[in-house]
């Protein structure tokens, strides 16, 4: 056990956060936390790290051990840049790694006794970096970074020009660098895509500490938890298994209880019958039955009636009017900023009754496709066409269509006038606004309180074509199978941008991904998706990928034809046959060429010892590097400031730490980089068997 909290009490005035809850974590456990908006989760977490007094009750964490904790709110170090705050983590590696800089340096002055002390004192730094992964460490950070979606260009940006979302990302990032035996995190995966919250997944599926997680992604939490922790009315309860196990574990208890509760209430109507009709007779002996019935009935311990699900938000969405057959035509689209081009050449029609996820990764142009089609802003080239009968209700995750300056109910009387104040209160009631809380000034309200009002704007626009900019940011799950009913229940049309992979599975019909600057369709919901990603992704979007290749390489670009990127759905049944025959032939093209270079491999005179899984970086392989001779060859490599490469008489071997080859090719070329430094500083007399270190 690393962590145990025992009989915790905490309480705000007359509000009750907790109330004798107790549980604990186990070693390498992944455990979630959850409960709706308000229930206490992250008052928990403060408790645990200290930041917040309890008012009773312990917290007991193992001797020695280390906690790591990620706030929804981040503060980074003023002007540094994301790559200098991730390094900031590993500051004690690299400062060990200054220090054997700087023997090694001292090693060419150095003989005798004094020698011999110096690297007495270099192999024990030396041995102490290698098992703190010290050669790894450069790698590390860069994998972790690219991991959060981050580009290489962007290692360079100013922290302090970040936005919300990209702080969190670095702050995640710094967290999981210091390795500490049990993470706390808060709200993770908030402002990552879906390839980024793919990473953290894996990544913290193996990680070797302890994991404690509060999130709203149910996706998210079934992939990686063990138990669940669920806080409730002030109770701590735990359940075994991932979030479905708990969900239909907790919806069983509640079953059982039902029946119970009724069963009960059903035995104790039929003795208070038979009591009535006792006494009914008037004979001594049947009140005598009677009394003792009673006396029986008393003794009874009432069964409590469970209580409902509680539901933060109660709406429906109906159109005021059915649209035309066909709702959205988008021909030839195109969006560029400056020198970033989003999407090129897109063309993709949405028919009434459809419900369309757009998804893709952070800043490929899925919100700047929603604004396009709100006449936000302009596309720069192509058109779109609504239907016929098509009224458009947008939901902005930014809130833009909420005015910071009015109040909540000003908000909502000033768009629908002909509403009465009583429905106006109604309205608002159901999205929990109640009393005074409805003149709060927009401005005021948390990122969760002016979505539940757009929301409320949305349900009143009856409109029959939805467009939904990442709908379920900041609500809680009761609320995310609230929103999920009501827009199965819904009509008309949706087109929406999530992350939320849960939520696009329960409410998708079609996914269109936008990868490489276009649109793959998917005619299904998420888990459709991930079965055909990969085959229709290299089917559809692979000549995107050419195109920037060659472009690359020539400098000059030469568009596709017309229709190049269109999806599935635009081509006929012939094409789409024909597009399958020319990927076949390439995959062999591409098998065949594989085969003979791995056939070459072995004849190349500077390598005469190593096998392909050098120089392929195999990831099925599970040792980064055994102790090896080192044999120097005269050539020069390839790497920064041609140093000479030296190879080894025995294979090399690359793990798949991040299942990236370019982190293993980084983590070989900084080894190599270490190997010559040591040539450099230590004079020898025979270059062929020279023993070093062990890696």
């Amino acid at each position: 056990m690393i962590l145990a909290c025992h009989n915790l009490k905490k309480s705000f005035g007359d509000r009750i956060i907790v109330d004798t809850g107790s549980f604990h974590i186990e070693e390498r456990e992944k455990a979630a936390l959850v409960g709706v908006n308000g229930a206490g989760k992250s008052t928990i977490f403060k408790m645990i790290i200290g930041e917040e007094p309890s008012d009773g009750g312990e917290i007991i964490l193992a001797k020695g051990r280390s906690i790591g904790y990620l706030a929804q709110h981040q503060n980074l170090i003023p002007n540094g840049t994301i790559y200098e705050e991730l390094r900031s983590a590993k500051a004690d590696i690299i400062e060990m790694e200054q220090q054997l800089r700087s023997i090694e340096h001292e090693l060419q002055s150095l003989s005798g006794e004094e020698l011999n002390a110096r690297l007495e004192t270099y192999n024990r730094l030396q041995s102490q970096f290698e098992s703190q992964n010290g050669y790894a460490c450069e790698s590390e950070i860069i994998g972790v970074l690219k991991g959060l979606g981050f580009t290489e260009e962007e290692f360079s940006k100013k922290t302090d020009t970040l936005s919300g979302g990209q702080k969190t990302r670095v702050a995640l990032g710094k967290l999981l660098l210091t390795d500490p035996d049990i993470l706390l995190l808060d709200e993770p995966t908030n402002h990552l895509d879906l390839n980024s919250i793919s990473w953290l997944e894996t990544y913290l599926m193996n990680y070797n500490g302890a994991v404690f997680i509060v999130s709203h992604d149910r996706f998210f939490l079934n992939r990686v938890v063990t138990k669940v922790i669920e806080i409730e009315n002030g109770a701590l309860s735990m359940y075994m298994g991932n979030y479905r196990a708990y969900s239909e574990k907790k919806q069983q208890i509640r079953d059982a209880k039902l029946k119970e509760y009724f069963n009960q209430q059903r035995e104790i109507k039929h003795q208070q019958a038979v009591i009535e009709k006792l006494r009914s007779f008037n004979r001594e002996k049947s009140i005598r039955r009677a009394e003792s019935r009673e006396k029986l009935l008393e003794k009874i311990t009432i069964v409590d009636k469970p209580q409902e699900a509680v539901r933060e938000m109660h709406f429906s969405l109906e159109p005021y009017c059915v649209s035309g057959n066909d709702v959205l035509t988008v021909e030839h689209l195109s969006k560029q900023f400056d020198t970033q081009l989003l999407f090129q050449d897109v063309s993709f029609e949405i028919k009434r009754g459809e419900h369309v996820a757009v998804i893709g990764d952070n800043g490929t142009g899925k919100t700047t496709l929603l604004k396009i089609l709100n006449q936000v802003i302009k596309a720069d080239n192509g058109s779109f066409t609504l239907g016929a009968k098509v009224q458009i209700g947008y939901y902005d995750q930014e809130h833009h269509v909420l005015h910071d300056d009015k109040t909540i109910f000003e908000e909502i009387s000033d768009d629908y006038p002909h509403l009465t104040n009583t429905e106006i209160r109604n309205t608002l009631a159901a999205f929990q606004f109640t009393g005074d809380e409805v003149f709060q000034v927009i401005h005021s309200l948390s990122g969760g309180e002016k979505g539940r009002v757009s929301l409320a704007k949305l349900m009143l626009s009856e409109a029959n074509f939805l467009i939904l900019d990442e709908p379920t940011n900041h609500l809680d799950i009761a609320s995310k199978e609230i929103l999920e009913e009501a827009l199965n229940n819904y009509t008309g049309t949706i087109l929406y941008v999530s992350h939320d992979r849960y939520f696009i599975n329960s409410t998708a019909s079609r996914i269109l991904e936008l990868v490489n600057q276009t649109f793959v369709n998917y005619i299904g919901n998420y888990d459709y998706y991930l079965e055909k990603k990969d085959e229709l992704t290299q089917t559809y979007a692979s000549s995107q990928i050419q195109r920037q290749v060659s472009t690359s390489q020539n400098g000059s670009e030469t568009l596709p034809a017309d229709g190049a990127f269109l999806s599935d759905s635009k081509l006929s049944w012939q094409e789409q046959k024909e597009q399958q025959a020319k990927e076949r032939k390439r995959k062999s093209e591409l098998k065949k060429t594989e085969d003979e270079m791995n056939a070459s491999h072995g004849s190349i005179p500077f390598f005469p010892a190593l096998s392909s899984s050098f120089l392929l970086f195999s990831k099925q392989n599970t040792q980064i590097f055994y102790r090896s001779k080192i044999r120097f060859l005269s050539f020069i490599s390839h790497t920064e400031h041609s140093y000479y490469t030296r190879t080894c008489m025995t294979s090399y071997h690359c793990s798949d730490i991040v299942d990236q080859n370019i982190f293993n090719t980084h983590l070989l070329t900084y080894k190599l980089r270490h190997i010559f430094r040591i040539f450099d500083t230590v004079s020898v007399s025979n270059h062929n068997q020279i023993i070093l270190p062990a890696f």
